[in-house]
């Protein structure tokens, strides 16, 4: 890969963020842990989780991952061709059933790719409404730009 000039994938460039709310509910959290065969019952069973250090249920770590790479994809396929093929995440704080999160995503670098297009990279971040990070992510998508 190198570097390519900024117009290439225009105007994504280094630098470049996108951002999209979402607010969890009690009802979306467990019906989300259940279709993904994640049947601890701090995403399902308020009794329980209310007894725990969260007080209340929370998503997720496959709901939280999947709304932020989520994100990715649907932004960029608005615009072109997307693939993600690659992406970590660390899940550093739960995030409560009942919470608003902002997510965040911003490119970091941009090189051609052989075939076309190019690859972005790209640093993603989960907030909670205090502004803290509940979950950190780091991706990299193949992105061809509509003509």
């Amino acid at each position: 890969m190198t570097e390519i000039e900024p117009a290439g994938c225009a105007p994504i460039a280094p630098g470049y963020r996108f951002v999209r709310t979402h607010a969890f509910s009690e009802e979306q959290v467990s019906r989300f842990a259940m279709a993904a065969g994640d049947e601890n019952p701090l995403h399902h069973d308020a009794q329980f989780a209310r007894g725990t250090r969260f007080g209340g249920l929370i998503a997720s770590g496959t709901h939280t991952t999947s709304l932020l790479l989520g994100l990715t994809a649907t932004h960029f396929a608005s615009r072109g061709s997307v693939l993600g093929t690659s992406f970590s995440v660390d899940l550093l704080r739960p995030v409560l059933a009942t919470e608003t999160v902002v997510m965040e995503w911003q490119v970091t670098s941009i090189a051609a790719h052989s075939r076309g297009g190019c690859i972005l990279e790209l640093q993603g971040a989960m907030r909670g409404t205090d502004d803290r990070t509940r979950v950190h992510a780091h991706g990299t998508v193949l992105f061809t730009p509509d003509a």
